[in-house]
């Protein structure tokens, strides 16, 4: 997985980098499949804003969230990234047991 980390109007700390990386971490850990993500961290009039994009195979998950202070943006953007990854995990997960279902002959 490729985590890349950036600040628009904003220098990204070593905590804050840190930060980013173990709530990604926590994210990735329910689905394996992730093959990029990327983070822009920003800030305009006093409004902390972070973005996420997250490559998984066949899909891209985009999410936002704002906040006064920048590490709980952070924590709301990985509660929302996690539930977007679960729910893609899981859509994909039936679909694939759709398609056994399907090819298995009825037993009569």
């Amino acid at each position: 997985m490729n985590l890349n980390i950036s600040g628009h109007h904003l220098e990204v700390t070593p905590s804050i980098r840190e930060y980013v990386n173990s709530k990604m971490e926590k994210v990735i850990r329910h689905f394996d499949n992730v093959i990029d993500v990327n983070v822009v961290l920003s800030v305009e009039k006093l409004q902390h804003q972070v973005e996420a994009t997250v490559h998984v195979r066949g899909r891209d998950i985009h999410v936002e969230a704002a906040d006064e202070n920048m590490y709980a943006a952070i924590d709301l953007l990985a509660d929302k990234l996690d539930r977007q990854v679960v729910k893609h995990k899981e859509k994909s997960m039936d679909h694939r047991n759709e398609s056994i279902k399907q090819h298995q002959p009825a037993a009569e």
